[in-house]
Formats: structure tokens, sequence, C-alpha cells
């Protein structure tokens, strides 16, 4: 792949942009497919140890086919920030070769060895050796980059889809410096999908280049390029699948956990037969057509909710009828994946084609685009009773419930008679600012001057724990450009009650009234945080340089601000109690004689977190777990005796100063 020289144009960015969405939509629908045509249960031919195994497969599978949504909503709002329309809608499969690069091939297949060995070589990470799955070989060789510049917006290569971030993350941070962050991201923000439309990881808002790269890291690291000892990696769980996958054969040469469904199933006699299936039994075709119709009028919704601004009934309701409709498309793919294609190809199984739409986009916002979704949700529940009335399949009677409860919630909730929204929300009349107090930034720190108090911010610190933003949202202008601390918004008593609370110490104060500072607690205090940092309190000095009396502190291993938590366990996905035993290790639980004083924080080098000084270790729902004058806190991740250490990161590779 071939750095740039120089900044790419806005258009270069959006398409290599509308490459990831389509990507990631192509990858989602491949690993759908596979676990829709897995076996469920005994009455399928499997054996009770088998059938347990194969639906822990469904689930990890969907699992990943759900994160990758998540990578495509970041897609999606990244597009949206810098005023680009999202790619909602991608090619149909088999995919024509150019629009990836040759080595990354995807295509619809069952769930069996080698399609798994695909979704492994799709996922391996930087330097894996692993070979793609046998049948899934380029048609052809092809290079699509160019090194001479064009103003026409060009493809790029990459052998890894973590090589193409790598390379998209690069083009944005250089188009940022180029631009401005204000210019750059010059989108509508809220005509991004956002927590109050959809609990999805990458439905975050993107509102500069940091929560943008952000989401291209978190994609790698979840997945596809993710480090190789990284066990929350696509790459792992579908490796683990391998070895589940192998060991149950070698008991059982006969297991076969999966339908024999079609490899490129379509509903026409394809013009080009190569690599497709043509479903021409009537009753895979009808069940197969409902679910496309489904999942097509699903990517319309989704396209016509980043028009809508939000937060709004109606952008939330759009997002609810798409997401209903994927329910009622499961059971239509699994039931399609458990008939017979037809006479042309004895021994194959049906299978879900998630045709798309010739153009998925939006519709004119208003009551035109309500009646076509109400009329088109209404043709859909109608044709699902159709099909349960001549099917009479448990899945077919799912679906079609499913249709139905989603046209009447249409017709309830879409108003024919309200006017269009205006394309932009008008916030209500509010009264003027307040002049911004004066702020500078010392040693990355803001330092804004009050009338009766000097507050800090350290934003490297903050673990975004939001006591500042909810309990002083006049104090603490949550998304806001430009200033945003105003410490003379509430009586300064309650705004120290406030800072006193944030528990990583990004917020900090100085009295100019007269009245003491903080002090440290009586009793010094480091809590266990399930999945989570330590959050410590008492007089705190990190190397010997006083660092306040607050602070969380990484025990990931992940976070880039060391010692210091930046909040990285929330993408790796860490998993650690926060419920350590009382007494653990045999260490004291008495009290002892001094409980205050100072705490001395010594980070060794590549191992734990050496504390010295009066400690009392609580879960973190506050149960006591010991009282120790020093310990070795584990910030590995690895150890197995959490919160101490144990030795693990002389052996897991951990590196940190």
């Amino acid at each position: 792949m071939t750095t740039p020289t120089a900044a790419p144009s806005r258009e270069q960015l959006l398409h290599c942009l509308y490459e990831a969405a389509e990507l990631e939509h192509n990858l989602m629908c491949t690993y759908l497919y596979a676990a829709f045509s897995l076996k469920q249960g005994e009455a399928e031919g499997l054996k009770p140890h088998e059938a347990e195994a194969v639906e822990r497969w469904r689930r990890e599978i969907t699992a990943v086919a759900i994160e990758e949504m998540g990578h495509l909503v970041a897609v999606w709002n990244i597009t949206a920030a810098l005023g680009g329309a999202p790619r909602i809608g991608r090619g149909n499969f088999p995919l024509d070769p150019g629009n990836l690069p040759a080595r990354v091939v995807v295509k619809l297949a069952p769930f069996n060895d080698a399609t798994l060995q695909h979704f492994i070589f799709l996922e391996r990470p930087e330097g894996s050796t692993e070979q793609d799955g046998e049948g899934f070989a380029a048609e052809r060789l092809f290079v699509r980059g160019s090194t001479v510049p064009r103003v026409t917006p060009m493809a790029c290569d990459y052998e890894t889809v973590g090589h193409f971030y790598q390379q998209l993350s690069e083009d944005l941070a250089a188009f940022v410096e180029l631009h401005g962050e204000g210019t750059a991201f010059c989108g509508d923000r809220w005509l991004q999908l956002g927590p109050n439309e959809l609990n999805l990881g990458g439905a975050r808002h993107v509102l500069c280049s940091k929560t943008a790269l952000a989401a291209f890291d978190a994609i790698v690291r979840q997945g596809e390029g993710a480090p190789s000892d990284s066990d929350t990696s696509h790459y792992h769980r579908f490796a683990a699948i391998r070895t589940e996958l192998a060991a149950l054969r070698q008991a059982n040469p006969d297991f076969e956990p999966a339908w024999p469904a079609a490899t490129n199933p379509v509903l026409r006699r394809p013009p080009r037969p190569e690599g497709r299936v043509w479903l021409e039994n009537p009753a895979a075709a009808t069940t197969v057509d409902i679910a496309n119709a489904s999942y097509g009028l699903m990517l319309r919704l989704l396209a016509q909710a980043y028009l809508l601004p939000g937060p709004s009934a109606e952008k939330a309701l759009c997002i609810d009828l798409g997401l209903g409709l994927m329910r009622a498309f499961t059971p239509l793919a699994e039931h399609a994946a458990r008939l017979p294609a037809g006479p042309s190809n004895p021994g194959c199984h049906a299978g879900a084609s998630f045709t798309a739409l010739r153009d998925a986009a939006a519709l004119p916002p208003g009551p035109s685009a309500r009646r076509f979704f109400i009329e088109r949700l209404g043709q859909l529940a109608e044709a699902g009773a159709a099909l349960h009335a001549e099917l009479g399949a448990e899945r077919t009677g799912r679906a079609a419930r499913h249709l139905q409860t989603l046209y009447e919630r249409a017709e309830r909730g879409l108003d024919l008679n309200a006017p269009a929204p205006r394309a932009a929300a008008p916030a209500p009349a509010a009264a003027p600012a307040p002049a911004a107090p004066p702020t500078e930034t010392v040693d990355g720190v803001e330092v804004v001057q009050g009338e009766k108090l000097e507050l800090r911010f350290e934003a490297q610190r903050c673990i975004h724990a939001r006591f500042c933003v909810t309990g002083a949202p006049k104090v603490f202008l949550a998304n806001v450009k430009g200033a945003w601390l105003y410490p003379d918004a509430m009586p300064v008593e309650r705004l120290v009650d406030i800072a006193h609370a944030c528990p990583s110490g990004a917020i900090q104060y100085r009295r100019k009234d007269g009245e003491a500072d903080e002090t440290p607690p009586p009793v010094n205090l480091l809590s266990v945080r399930e999945s989570g940092p330590y959050g410590i309190r008492g007089e705190l000095l990190l190397r010997g340089q006083s660092i306040g009396t607050r602070a969380t502190l990484c025990r990931c291993g992940a976070s880039k601000n060391k010692p210091f938590c930046d909040g990285s366990h929330h993408d790796i996905h860490f998993a650690a109690t926060g419920e350590p035993e009382t007494g653990l290790l045999g260490l004291p639980t008495d009290m002892p004689a001094v409980r205050d004083g100072r705490i001395d924080i010594e980070p060794e080098p590549n191992g734990p977190l050496q504390v010295r000084g009066p400690i009392e270790v609580l879960s973190g729902t506050g149960r006591m777990v010991c009282r120790v004058a020093q310990a070795r806190l584990c910030r590995c991740g690895g150890s197995q005796t959490k919160p101490f250490c144990d030795g693990t990161h002389a052996r897991n590779g951990f590196s940190a100063p």
C-alpha cells in the first residue's frame, strides 16, 4: 500500500470510507450467512455435546457480525462528520473483481472448515502465516492502486484490513492537519447515529480527529488486524472455533454441524452461472424473496435515519423498525438454509442472498417517506402471513409475527400529517453565554480562573465518569467548541463536592476565598473496579511527584497514558473481577494503627505498580478485601491473583515504563 505524499481531498477520503463501509457490510453478511446455516439441537441430527458446541459457535459468530455492524456504524458516522452521506448499499454477491483488493475475497458460503478458515484469513493479524480457505482463492490477481496522483478518487491495495485502516487513519490525520479540525469535521453531528438511537459499540458521535481515529483503532484491535495475543479479537475467536471443530470431528468423523446451504444463492437464473446457485424450489425462493425485501427495507430505513436530525422520535423509530426487520430476517434466513435449492443442484440447500436494492438512498423526509415505509411494511406483513399459511413452519410463523408487529408500529408512530423535519433542528432560544473566564493551559492542564476558585482540568487523566457534566452541567459544558469550564456557574462549596467525586483526579482546584484546599482522606483507599481500573485516594506521589489525592490507575495493560487509566479496558473488553475475596492470599484484614498518610506509587519498568503506604483495599461494591502497608499491583492484566502481581508480566510480554 502506497502512503500518499500529500493530504487527500475530501472526495478521496469519502471514497475510501465508502469502501470501508462496503467491506464491513460484506463481512457482516458473510458471517451471518454461515451462522444461519448451522444446525440447531438434537432434532437436527446433533449429539447433545455437539449441539451445545454448535449453539455456542452460532452465538459467537453472530456476536462478531454484530460487532461488524458496530464497525459499519462507526464508519458511517465518520463519513457524516466529514460532511458526506454514508454509503448504505453495497454490491451483490459474489462481488465483481475490483470492488475489493484481489486477495480480499468475499462471498456467501455455509459454515464448514474452508469457510471458517477463510474467516480466520480475513481477520488475520499482521505477520500471520494463515492461508485462505480452500475454494476462496482470487478469481484473478490484479492491482488497483496507482502511484500517479489523480484528481479522480482511486482505490488502494492492501493485504489485510488492518493495513487499510492504518492508511485511512494516516490520510485522515493529514487531511485534518491541512484544514484544521473545524473545517475537516463540518458535518452536522446530529445526523449521526448515537446512543440515543442505537445501543451499539460504534454508535458514538464523531466530533474531531481524536474520536474518529479512536474509532478506527477500535475496529482494528477488535477484529481485523488485531494483535494475535488478543483473546477477544475476531481472529482469536474464529481460531478457537476451528480448534473445537477439529476435536469434535476427530471424535466423530461423520460430524456435520451445518446444512449444505448454497454458495452465492440467487433468485433468478443468473446471466453468469459460474459460482452461483439459482434457487428453483418455489418455497425456498419465496422465503428468500421476503427475507431479501426485509433486508432491503432495513437498509433504506437506516439511510433515512441519517437524513433526520436527532435526537427525535422519528429518527429513533426508523432505527427500531430497521433492527426489527433484521429480527424478522433471521428466522427466514435460517428456514431457507433448511430447504432444498432445487433440481439443478441436488444435495444443495437454499440460503438468503442479501440482495441489495439498486439504490438504498433515503427518501425526501416528510409525509411521503412515512407513507412509503408504512406501505412497504404492510406488503411485507401480508407476504409473511401468506408464506406462513403455506408452509406452517415455526420460523416462518415467527417472521410473520415480527413483520405484522412492525407494520402496526409504523402505522402508530409515523404521522402522515406531520410536516417534514427541518434540515437542522433549531435549539430553543437561550440566554447569551457568559463571558469565558480567563483560561490558560499549563503542561497540558487547563487552568480556569473563577472568582472564588481556580479550576484545573487534565484531559489525559479523565476516564469520563461524568460526575462533572451530570452533577454540574452549567460548570462543565459537554460537547461544545471553545470555552467549556465556568467555575462561577454554581456555588463554590457544591463545585468542590463535584471535584471530590471525580475519581481520576482530572479535576482539581485551588481555593481563592481563604478556605482550605482539598485534603487527603482520613483513610487511604484502593478500589478494584469490575473489569476496570484501580481507583486510589490518599496523599498520592507518583515517582516522588505529587499527583493530588485521587487517581485511576490502569490494570488492563492497554492504556496509552500509563500508569493512568484512559478507558482502553472498554476497547479490549478487559474482563477481571472487582470482587476479590476478603483476606485474599492470606493478606491482613486487621485494623492498623495508622490509616492515612503518604502513598508512594512506583511503576516498575515492564512490571507491576509498587505502592507503599497504609492502604485499605476495597472491592468494587465497597467490601474490605485487605489492609496492607505495601503491595505490588498487577498492571499487565494477566495475573491469576488479581489485583496483586504474580509475575505474569514476565511471560506475556508486557511493556511499560
